[in-house]
């Protein structure tokens, strides 16, 4: 900030470094000499939003163009909230420290369902009414973005305009639609329909859902003429061309990823059935290693970061990565600087890699099976086989890590007990893999980490109803009575949680009302455990006439019309049928490069698919 307005509300809060600004690299321009003005929200803590990449990146787009100040705002912690209230003081821009009711426009990124609650309670922390169709001229639009927004329709009567896919070209443009409507003297509902028009932009006011006496969506389409039927998503084609942040801010205090992040491709050629990002971010784009490299020297010079890590859905799948790696150690290892290489799968780890990256230092090795069977491993195509698995984590062992992180779900779709008691048998095979050869003076540690299921739109189980919140439990139990080694570390996530998610992630706009009324009533920081409150939900679901077993344990019918089904993400609801019947069957479909699947999102890129050699491969 630029004054010390706020310096008494800091005086009673933990971390006052969230709230000040001003850090290293931080933007600033004169808010006197530019004629539009954003705020950028990201709704969650200070030390989650500043790990955020894609913030940092559309931040950025957005303060390169002329006339255009794009600030910062994250969700207050509790004890700042109370401050805010108690001292009648909006929520206010870390950089200017201006009220967000000030700003032109309002933007949020969705990286989590459970965020939902803070979104809301942010407007209402500044003084911004939450309900759209109750903000007229003076308020500022509200526009949000991010992976959540594929299944905008929960938080539909609060958005005015969402942003479909990526978003350095898209945002922009939207900026300068904006610009030319204020300059045209053109009032909020004539932006927002020419809004509309854009590709990648979805205006929820312009959208009419209808419902069945059953309670299930039987319509869903345009109010207005000339209002597209369906959305679809912006992509960038050539990511080497596009903007990265060589010089984003440097927290005051610790974050989450306090370190440079290097994005190398985004997509992915796998096609695990559960995953949405592997779905809505195709098609598959990767940078070149030079143009990696650079931005890599430029990020650590400009930040003093003694850490980079190599950021994409699967890492080992960038076809150029030794190539990369080579290039990086040539003058991080001189310089003491470390790599890391998160989401390694199995079958593509390799020790000569490993290796080279931990030359300057260890850091954890993770992997995710998945599932503890062939059986599932083939249902939800993971397409790896035990001795892959046994083998990559005995080549770990060789270069000598002694702990390994493994992630699993339980839930998944066809699951039984036997697939539950497969995770504990793997692994003790693990386990008894690292004492079959003598290793002096050192013991194993192998930590298991199970996940709950959650179906999500845009994936081949979309339709697939979570189990309930008793099996899930009851499933979690029985894996914990079958791991008898206290060399393996079981840990499991709270179903009650991932029964919350599934709700939101499948809803409807009818959850709104039950949005809104649970910000009413105080809740807010619904991914925090300590926050987090499932009998209070389960109540005001009960107030609001909602029941959440509608949406989270009901199978859906094959030919029902989804929330989502107006999003045009590339890949066809054929294609996810057909893998959808093929899981049921137990067969699997080989990754992009191997074979084209034909999932439709070649028809995304004006060149031939990058995942293959063609596009009718």
């Amino acid at each position: 900030m630029r004054d010390d307005r706020y310096a008494e509300l800091l005086k009673n809060v933990e971390k006052p470094g969230r709230y000040v600004g001003g850090e290293l690299h931080s933007d600033w321009k004169d808010p006197s000499e530019v004629d539009t003005r954003i705020c950028f929200c990201f709704p969650d803590s200070y030390e989650i939003g500043m790990s955020n990449l894609g913030m940092r990146i559309l931040i950025g787009c957005m303060n390169r163009m002329d006339g255009v100040f794009c600030e910062r705002s994250y969700a207050p912690w509790p004890d700042m909230e109370s401050q805010l209230v108690e001292h009648n003081v909006p929520l206010y821009a870390l950089e200017s420290g201006d009220p967000l009711g000030d700003f032109d426009m309002v933007m949020f990124t969705l990286q989590y369902e459970l965020c939902y609650t803070n979104v809301l309670n942010m407007l209402k922390l500044s003084g911004i009414p939450m309900y759209a169709s109750e903000r007229g001229s003076g308020y500022p639009l509200i526009v949000a973005g991010g992976p959540c927004s594929y299944n905008p329709e929960p938080l539909a009567d609060f958005v005015d305009v969402f942003s479909i896919g990526e978003g350095e070209e898209a945002l922009p443009e939207l900026v300068e639609l904006y610009r030319q409507c204020r300059k045209e003297g053109l009032p909020k509902e004539e932006f927002l329909y020419r809004a509309s028009r854009l590709e990648g932009f979805y205006v929820p006011s312009l959208y009419t859902p209808e419902y069945g006496e059953d309670g299930k969506l039987s319509a869903f389409r345009p109010n207005r003429e000339g209002v597209p039927a369906k959305v679809r998503k912006r992509i960038i084609e050539d990511l080497d061309h596009v903007y990265f942040p060589e010089s984003s801010p440097v927290p005051y205090l610790d974050v989450v990823h306090d370190r440079v992040m290097l994005e190398v491709f985004r997509g992915c050629i796998r096609g695990c059935r559960f995953c949405q990002a592997g779905m809505v971010y195709r098609p598959y784009r990767d940078k070149s290693p030079e143009n990696l490299d650079a931005c890599a020297r430029a990020s650590v010079a400009n930040t003093g970061y003694s850490e980079i890590s190599l950021t994409s859905l699967s890492i080992s799948d960038y076809p150029r990565l030794p190539e990369l790696i080579d290039k990086l150690l040539s003058w991080t290892e001189p310089k003491r600087v470390g790599l890391s290489l998160p989401s390694q799968r199995i079958d593509a780890f390799y020790e000569e890699l490993m290796t080279k990256v931990m030359s300057v230092r260890k850091s954890g090795l993770t992997f995710a099976p998945e599932a503890g069977t062939q059986r599932l491993r083939d249902v939800i195509n993971k397409n790896i086989t035990e001795e892959e698995i046994l083998s990559a984590c005995g080549k770990a062992f060789d270069g000598g890590r002694n702990t390994l992180k493994l992630y699993f779900m339980n839930g998944l779709p066809t699951e039984t007990d036997e697939d539950v008691k497969g995770i504990a048998l793997l692994a003790q095979k693990i386990v008894d893999l690292f004492y079959s050869v003598k290793r002096s003076g050192r013991s194993v540690g192998v930590t298991v980490s199970v996940s709950c299921f959650v179906p999500k739109p845009f994936t081949p189980f979309q339709w697939d109803a979570q189990d309930s919140l008793e099996e899930l439990e009851r499933k979690q139990m029985l894996l914990r009575g079958e791991i008898r080694s206290r060399k393996i570390d079981y840990k499991y996530h709270d179903a009650r949680v991932s029964r919350l998610e599934a709700v939101f992630a499948k809803g409807d706009r009818r959850l709104g009302e039950a949005l809104a009324e649970a910000v009413r009533r105080g809740q807010r920081f619904d991914a925090w455990d300590e926050y987090f409150d499932y009998d209070r939900w389960m109540k005001i679901f009960d107030v609001c006439g909602i029941d959440p077993a509608f949406y989270a344990n009901r199978q859906l019918s094959e030919d029902e019309l989804l929330p989502w089904d107006f999003i045009d993400i590339g890949v066809t609801r054929q294609f996810l049928l057909h893998e959808r019947e093929k899981s049921r069957r137990g067969e699997t479909t080989p990754d992009c490069r191997t074979k084209c699947s034909g999932c439709g999102a070649v028809t995304l890129c004006s060149g031939p698919c990058s995942c293959t050699e063609g596009r009718n491969a």
